[in-house]
């Protein structure tokens, strides 16, 4: 598997679908009232998204994660990602 990497240091590809980790990262669980820390998410990563929206990229970042469902994630509430492992090979 691939070794986690700071945003800092280096962004997914424009559209990459990645696996992001989202420090505290809460969910409700369907039917539930409980949540659950799940801090690692398969995001999309969108360079620049908010190049042309100077008050949401002051507040948040010019990148973008949306996620599936209800998980988008601001540039900002990402800290590391790594890229999606494939999946096991023929039994």
């Amino acid at each position: 598997m691939s070794a986690w990497i700071d945003l800092s240091a280096q962004l997914p590809a424009d559209g990459a679908r990645v696996l992001a980790f989202v420090p505290g990262h809460q969910i409700v669980l369907p039917g539930k009232l409980e949540i659950e820390v799940r801090e690692v998410i398969v995001l999309r990563f969108h360079l620049n998204f908010f190049a042309d929206d100077q008050e949401r990229c002051a507040a948040h970042g010019a990148h973008f994660f949306s996620g599936e469902g209800v998980s988008n994630q601001y540039f900002r509430s990402v800290s590391h990602w790594q890229a999606i492992p494939s999946g096991p090979g023929p039994s």
